[in-house]
């Protein structure tokens, strides 16, 4: 090289490819993170199921015709949840179903009261399949709503009582 002479180098600019690739990892993360927590609160999150009280074995009720004695109701339906001696025994088999999605609250789902009716000589006199349908006590089997008395307000009692003490 001669005096006052300057040597030119060319330096190639590389594209930094790390810091590009980076920012579109983390921009695609933060992408799936927004979906996921947004498919969450959209109702597609994990859903439990909850069971309380009695569950009612498939076919059982079928096993216990008008007429049946006590001591056969016992043996299929097992030991009640509560027994009323107001008007004549009755038998209540009280189950409770609640579901809830991820940290919600839970919900319940369904309440159902299976009563089975003695008369004095301890023969089953009638079967009633009690639910909740728009708030309100809805008999499964004949279709009915109860009109009033005694039974009803003791059913209300009890279902209000499963539902303030999960």
């Amino acid at each position: 090289m001669m005096q006052g002479q300057t040597q030119t180098v060319a330096t190639a600019q590389r594209p930094n490819r790390t810091v590009r690739g980076t920012s579109t990892k983390a921009a695609t993360f933060l992408v799936l993170a927004l979906a996921l927590s947004l498919g969450a609160c959209g109702g597609s999150g994990i859903t439990q199921s909850f069971q309380r009280g009695y569950v009612l074995p498939e076919g059982a009720l079928e096993q216990i015709p008008l007429g049946s004695s006590q001591e056969q109701v016992l043996i299929v339906l097992g030991t009640p949840s509560t027994v009323a001696t107001i008007s004549g025994e009755v038998f209540y088999y009280i189950s409770q179903r609640t579901e809830q999605t991820s940290f919600l609250p839970q919900k319940e789902v369904n309440r159902r009261i299976i009563a089975i009716y003695f008369d004095k000589g301890r023969k089953v006199q009638r079967i009633a399949d009690y639910g909740i349908r728009d708030g309100k006590i809805f008999d499964s089997v004949s279709r009915t709503t109860p009109s009033g008395g005694e039974e009803l307000s003791y059913i209300r009692y009890m279902m209000r009582a499963v539902q303030l003490n999960p």
